[in-house]
């Protein structure tokens, strides 16, 4: 009986010290979180650039309106552009090279661009460009053309109200198909409201030389030209000169001409839309949607029209060519772009 009760006291200690030692269980472990995708790497911005023609940047025509668009676009999307400026025609091609090394989309602003722009895109297939005033058809190259004599056309209008002297000039630049778009549209439009009136026509040759727009204007005044038209790029800087001096009536061209005279003879400028061409080029490859195709824009596509910066121009005069600006929008007036549509053009009065 005493074994009997050691050996159960014996059991019931064994027993105590193996529960006393029992450790007890883990809690279950908390669940590891998923790592966080990762966020997709930023593809680096599109960059743009131009290069001028041999006007250059402060032609306060052709190259600045060019440049203010790159400018916008510079501003609404958060890149620098890039300019590299031309002096003479044998840099186009090697500065269209340099700069396509450096941004992502190369600008040429202006008509002589065409055989660099095709030798250059040639060579650099991967690269994309565009061009102002010409077309270039290549897979890597947008073209951006204007119907100069639409614009110019409208300004014809005002410079046939305004002449007091029934005498009017044109100053053109090199004397190029081009340029002659603006002649031929200016004349139509002097033509519409004035036939009878007379026309001086003079070329200085050359874009960027203002000294010999000043020339060519002072010759025009001194034939009794009281209103004088330019499109003649730098040239142009010494035609309004020239309109401060003698009091004439002197007209822009591509923007907003009326702060270059000192007093205020810029009747009105013909206003050609080159700051929308290079800003649709850049946002076309910011968007991703860059295309060779041609963009064709007149006064319907509000890519030419004109401007009265320095309120110069009357609001009977401006009601007159309103008219005439809806007339070409609905094809009533189809402006001529050559001496032989000009000879065949038959003016259209709305006064």
């Amino acid at each position: 009986m005493k074994k009997s009760l050691a050996l159960l006291l014996v059991l019931v200690m064994a027993m105590s010290l193996f529960v006393g030692c029992a450790q007890p269980a883990p809690a279950p472990a908390e669940p590891t979180p998923a790592p966080a995708p990762a966020e997709p790497a930023k593809e680096p911005a599109k960059t743009f650039g131009m290069v001028t023609d041999t006007g250059g940047l402060g032609d306060k025509s052709f190259n600045d309106s060019a440049w203010e668009g790159l400018q916008k676009a510079g501003t609404e999307f958060g890149v620098e552009p890039v300019v590299l400026q031309s002096t003479k025609q044998e840099d186009y091609e090697p500065n269209l090279g340099n700069m396509s090394q450096q941004v992502d989309l190369t600008v040429g602003v202006g008509f002589l661009f065409e055989n660099a722009m095709k030798a250059v895109a040639e060579q650099y297939p991967d690269k994309k460009f565009g061009i102002v005033d010409m077309v270039v058809e290549m897979p890597n190259v947008m073209s951006v053309v204007f119907k100069e004599h639409e614009g110019s056309f409208l300004v014809g209008v005002i410079a046939g109200l305004t002449t007091k002297s029934n005498v009017i000039g044109f100053v053109g630049g090199m004397e190029l198909p081009l340029i002659k778009k603006f002649e031929a549209g200016f004349r139509a439009g002097v033509l519409s409201v004035k036939p009878d009136a007379k026309i001086l026509v003079n070329y200085t040759g050359v874009f960027d030389n203002p000294d010999k727009g000043k020339e060519v204007a002072l010759a025009q005044f001194a034939n009794k030209a009281d209103v004088i038209y330019h499109a003649s790029g730098a040239c142009g800087i010494g035609v309004i000169q020239a309109a401060d001096e003698k009091n004439f009536w002197a007209i822009g061209v591509d923007q907003d001409q009326s702060a270059v005279s000192t007093k205020n003879k810029v009747l009105a400028s013909m206003i050609k839309r080159v700051d929308t061409a290079t800003y649709t080029m850049a946002k076309a490859i910011v968007d991703g949607n860059f295309e060779s195709k041609i963009l064709d824009l007149g006064v319907k596509e509000e890519g030419v029209g004109y401007s009265d910066g320095g309120n110069n121009v009357s609001a009977e005069v401006k009601a007159v060519v309103e008219k005439y600006k809806q007339a070409i929008i609905d094809g009533t007036i189809v402006v001529p772009t050559t001496e032989e549509e000009l000879k065949a053009f038959k003016p259209v009065t709305l006064q």
